[in-house]
């Protein structure tokens, strides 16, 4: 059994990674922002769901974009448990639209919930995790990063592309501490998430209608055609329970990456060829033990 947060666990795959991990007997919390306001619904679907199944799903304040929020939340966590094993870092947004309509002050808020989210997190639980020389930090990533990349979505590709960078830099950075790093990777899922219900848009829309005038309708066509090629039984809790068989996995087994991706857009083949490269250039530098967490 161990103690996970999981952030950004509101609604999509951190609400079902929360619960499937609860179910699968650990003690979760899962925190988002505003559980007093416009997330108090969540927080009471998360106690009524806790209580229904008999399992230790608690919900925590915590804003990814604030270092003292994340600090109080691990803190607060740390006041109830005696160690905190796991993170995942599931907290995102995303936006559709053109990328030149999007304005700078929107890709910084876009990187900020994505990149420097994480960072904040890390920092505010890596001192208990690098003292106890023990953790697991599980990165929800994105087959965008690599895989075939559809136009209308650039801005949160290439904030998923920092946060995957930000992911495998940090493994090698903690693994003689004893954390493991495991980066999940899901496709695109067309249904069981809000992702694009609740994307956000460009600030110039006299730049989208520029844009309309050749490319309109696109992202009704972009989703009718992932919808096409998306199989019938493509389901989004397969996310959940690919973090539940990471954390359940023996120590030093994990996977680097594990893919969940229903419409095969190539990022498994293309992470593939990376890692690998990766694994043999860290063997080339003498930094072979990098690529497994130390044992104590």
């Amino acid at each position: 059994m161990s103690t996970i947060l999981v952030t950004g666990a509101s609604s999509g795959f951190g609400a079902l990674a929360a619960r499937a991990l609860a179910l699968a007997g650990h003690i979760v919390y899962a925190s988002m922002r505003d559980t007093g306001g416009r997330n108090a619904p969540a927080v009471a679907e998360a106690a009524a769901w806790a209580a229904d199944h008999g399992r230790d799903l608690r919900t925590v304040e915590l804003d990814v974009q604030s270092e003292e929020s994340a600090a109080k939340a691990v803190t607060a966590i740390l006041d109830d448990q005696p160690a905190l094993d796991v993170v995942v870092h599931n907290a995102g947004h995303m936006v559709t639209g053109p990328a030149e309509a999007f304005s700078p002050e929107q890709y910084l808020r876009l990187y900020d919930i994505n990149v420097l989210g994480a960072q904040r997190v890390n920092q505010a639980v890596l001192p208990h995790m690098r003292e106890r020389r023990d953790g697991l930090l599980v990165w929800v990533g994105s087959s965008s990063t690599r895989g075939g990349t559809p136009p209308y979505l650039g801005p949160y590709f290439a904030a998923k592309a920092a946060m995957d960078a930000l992911a495998a830099s940090y493994a090698l950075e903690v693994a003689r501490f004893g954390i493991e790093t495991t980066i999940v990777v899901p496709g695109s899922f067309t249904s069981g998430t809000r992702h694009y219900a609740h994307a956000g848009h460009p600030a110039d829309e006299e730049v989208v209608a520029r844009y309309e005038e050749l490319y309109g309708g696109l992202m009704e066509q972009i989703g009718q055609r992932m919808r096409q090629l998306e199989p019938p039984d493509a389901d989004v809790s397969e996310v959940a329970r690919a973090i539940v068989a990471v954390v359940d996995a023996e120590k030093g087994h994990r996977p680097f990456r594990v893919h969940v991706d229903p419409t095969d857009d190539g990022a498994a083949v293309v992470n593939a060829v990376a890692d690998r490269m990766r694994l043999e250039f860290l063997r080339r530098l003498g930094l072979e033990d990098l690529l497994h967490p130390a044992t104590a």
